[in-house]
């Protein structure tokens, strides 16, 4: 028997959201902004629909990836995450190098945050795109950045600001291994592992 209910698209222009944000209610307000928010939001059969939501806001960060085109290295990142604590895993993340733009501009920001974190002064930036990475409850647009880097570019031993709390090591990794470390789960970033595959599938850096 032929399902007609189902009427997949096939074809996708980008579709317009309809809805009215009728009352908000910060619920904290510390290190980010969790707001909750009435809303009313026009279905794709017209009718509409009342719900409530909350998201976070702690403004947009930015994120880059470094590579060496002749080793063929990445320099990753290790560090304590509470959320990733918080759900069960109880090792250091294994990252790309990231932050908050704080209002500035984000290859700006990223060369700072690259600074601090791994110590590399970078020179050639490449930016890949934009992105939501949590887009169910997080309003965070993540700016995505590649460069190129050789080791007389470090300027110092990096590891992050200690006042902020950053206990931050400095890893650098062949491409083939990063790719092997997906695979078995010690790369669980989601912005990690986009970087890393882009660079694979792009050509730009691969093993």
């Amino acid at each position: 028997m032929t399902d007609t209910t189902y009427s997949p698209i096939t074809t996708y222009s980008p579709i317009t959201t309809v809805a009215t944000i009728n009352n908000s209610k910060v619920l904290a307000n510390e290190w980010g902004t969790l707001t909750q928010y009435d809303i009313t939001y026009t279905r794709s059969n017209g009718l509409e629909q009342k719900f409530t939501r909350e998201a976070y806001d702690r403004g947009h960060g930015a994120t880059i990836l470094l590579y060496h085109p002749v080793e063929k290295t990445i320099i990753l990142t290790s560090q304590f995450r509470l959320p990733a604590f918080l759900g069960g895993h109880n090792y250091e993340l294994v990252e790309a190098c990231a932050g908050l733009l704080d209002e500035n501009d984000p290859i700006q920001a990223i060369k700072r945050e690259a600074e601090e974190e791994t110590g590399y002064q970078l020179n050639e930036i490449t930016k890949i795109g934009e992105l939501f990475m949590s887009p169910g409850s997080v309003t965070e647009r993540l700016h995505f950045f590649i460069a190129p880097f050789t080791h007389d570019m470090r300027i110092n031993e990096g590891g992050g600001l200690e006042e902020e709390g950053e206990d931050i090591k400095v890893l650098e990794i062949p491409i083939k291994d990063a790719l092997k470390m997906i695979d078995n789960g010690q790369i669980i970033d989601a912005k990690t592992i986009i970087l890393i595959q882009h660079l694979v599938i792009k050509g730009i850096c691969t093993p």
